[in-house]
């Protein structure tokens, strides 16, 4: 009895792997049917994928890499701190919380500052407009349908129909697609970089996008600063007790020395480690995976079209 059930297993296995031979057997018979159709499919996207990657314009990389400022504090970070309790006891805070390099980089990335370095520098065009440029005469190509050159006006049209110009928020996803901040959590070094059509304005962009953020920076400090003396200044006003005068006078003569250095720090925020240049290789496209990520799409595709084909026949 157990032999005969040993047996009829033995043989219900060989069937099975017996089907599973045919199977494979048909599923390869069936691509090799196909085969014409394979080629010809993936020839296909392979060619469209080939004119898709030259159509599509070079772009350009500038980097530069910068250093916090708030490590080289000198004298004056010492002076603050030794008067750090007293002006927190009139109601004030002063020197640095080690926190504005970090804050400086949420700020740099925001819509708000996005928004005014575009409108500060009249980069509308260029960032919305733009299209690809052209390296014999180093100028942009710019959308005809978006914007017009000769009149210098927008043709962007609303739902309703209506002319205007990109909104804000058009504007900074557009910018945000080309800018990258990033921090080196090792060295504390950040890196910032702006991709464009046009090397030189990737650079021009760059400097003028480090440029902006320690001017930021700076100002902010500045009218915190001036607002920390403003106050300290209606605080002596109100007191008549000689000591108190005395801290009070002795910190605005400290806040007004971090006020100098302030306006006198150009680089307020951060430090030029290594500047940026014009880039001469281009960061994108990369046309060759273009090409291969294009290729095996379409050899799957034709594959599963073979099968698909093959298999609604058979079960009608």
């Amino acid at each position: 009895m157990n032999t005969q059930m040993g047996s009829n297993a033995t043989d219900h296995q060989s069937l099975d792997q017996y089907d599973h031979e045919i199977d494979l057997r048909e599923l390869f018979g069936v691509l090799w049917a196909g085969k014409i159709k394979i080629i010809a499919i993936t020839a296909v996207f392979a060619v469209a994928s080939i004119f898709h990657a030259l159509s599509v314009p070079n772009q350009y990389k500038a980097t530069a890499l910068l250093a916090s400022t708030e490590s080289d504090g000198g004298a004056l970070s010492g002076a603050l701190g030794q008067l750090g309790g007293l002006a927190a006891m009139a109601g004030v805070k002063i020197g640095g919380d080690g926190g504005e390099a970090k804050i400086a980089q949420e700020i740099m990335v925001s819509w708000s500052f996005f928004e005014k370095f575009i409108a500060e520098n009249n980069l509308e065009v260029e960032v919305y407009a733009a299209t690809e440029w052209i390296k014999s005469s180093n100028t942009l190509v710019i959308d005809n349908d978006l914007y017009n050159e000769k009149t210098q006006t927008w043709l962007i049209e609303d739902k309703t129909g209506e002319i205007r110009d990109p909104t804000s928020w058009e504007l900074f996803q557009a910018f945000s697609q080309r800018v990258g901040v990033s921090e080196d959590k090792l060295t504390g070094l950040v890196s910032v970089s702006i991709e464009y059509y046009s090397p030189h304005i990737a650079k021009q962009w760059l400097d003028l996008y480090v440029a902006a953020i320690n001017a930021h920076m700076q100002q902010r400090q500045v009218a915190k600063v001036t607002n920390n003396i403003n106050y300290l200044q209606a605080q002596i006003e109100n007191t008549s007790i000689a000591e108190m005068r005395e801290v009070f006078y002795t910190i605005i003569a400290e806040q007004t020395k971090e006020k100098m250095v302030a306006e006198a720090s150009p680089e307020y925020t951060f430090v030029t480690v290594s500047p940026s240049m014009v880039p001469e290789a281009k960061s994108q496209p990369k046309r060759a995976l273009i090409c291969i990520l294009g290729t095996l799409l379409g050899g799957m595709l034709s594959v599963l079209l073979v099968l698909i084909m093959h298999y609604a026949r058979k079960s009608d």
